[in-house]
């Protein structure tokens, strides 16, 4: 293509054009993200240092709202790197399809059994929007949407809350930083399964609040999907 000339692809891991041409990655940085492999969290996903361990620490001392989870990659260095250009630096919404492409590999086993509804990017605020100019969700929820001709929903959750960044704070923070952050829409009732896809998992905060608005609006199962997870122990 035309456009593909005059900006051509960069890749997603050392920010370089990409190499072979019409690729979405490099050849030689295909191996650099850090996927995720067992053990693993049999509830969010997050890998674990110990192979006798079957859930990672929040998991196993939380009450949470959602089911399970799958992430795609570690986030490590690298993929920290990665999204924070994505998120900030112009130019850089391509990587979205090389993001996606692997999560939908991550995750393809799992949307055959949950066999969702509807897809829900996590939202952000509607200040933060206008600023970055997109949603890094939506473009990750778009690209899943694609592959698994599952609908994406941007109407029926919102942020409603301008929250301080969740890196910033701690556990007990995060839950503060949520309270009355998300409006879910009465018509959310009509999705009985849902996945929502968000860039990073950590805590676990962000996805457990918006799993218990939901299902305090009807919503009886609530997955998620993201690109990057923290590591467990």
């Amino acid at each position: 293509m035309l456009l593909d000339f005059f900006f051509p692809r960069r890749c997603p891991v050392c920010d370089q054009i990409v190499t072979p041409y019409g690729e979405k990655i490099c050849k030689k940085c295909r191996t650099q993200f850090k996927r995720i492999a067992e053990p693993k969290c049999k509830r969010c996903g997050k890998p674990l240092e110990k192979e006798t361990a079957e859930y990672c620490y929040d998991c196993a001392r939380k009450t949470l709202h959602y089911e399970s989870g799958i992430a795609a990659f570690v986030y490590d260095a690298g993929m920290k790197n990665s999204i924070a250009r994505f998120k900030y630096a112009p130019f850089r919404r391509e990587y979205a399809d090389y993001y996606a492409e692997e999560m939908c590999k991550a995750s393809r086993i799992q949307m055959r059994r949950w066999k969702p509804d509807a897809l829900i990017p996590v939202p952000i605020h509607k200040a933060r929007l206008v600023f970055r100019g997109f949603n890094q969700a939506e473009l990750l929820a778009r690209g899943l949407s694609k592959e698994f001709q599952i609908p994406v929903r941007t109407d029926l959750v919102y942020r409603v809350k301008k929250t301080t960044p969740q890196k910033e704070l701690n556990d007990k923070e995060r839950k503060n930083n949520l309270k009355s952050a998300f409006h879910v829409k009465p018509n959310a009732i009509e999705c009985k399964t849902v996945v929502l896809v968000d860039d990073i998992y950590t805590t676990g905060s962000t996805m457990d609040a918006l799993a218990k608005a939901l299902k305090a609006n009807g919503v009886e199962q609530v997955y998620f999907v993201c690109l990057a997870i923290g590591r467990g122990y």
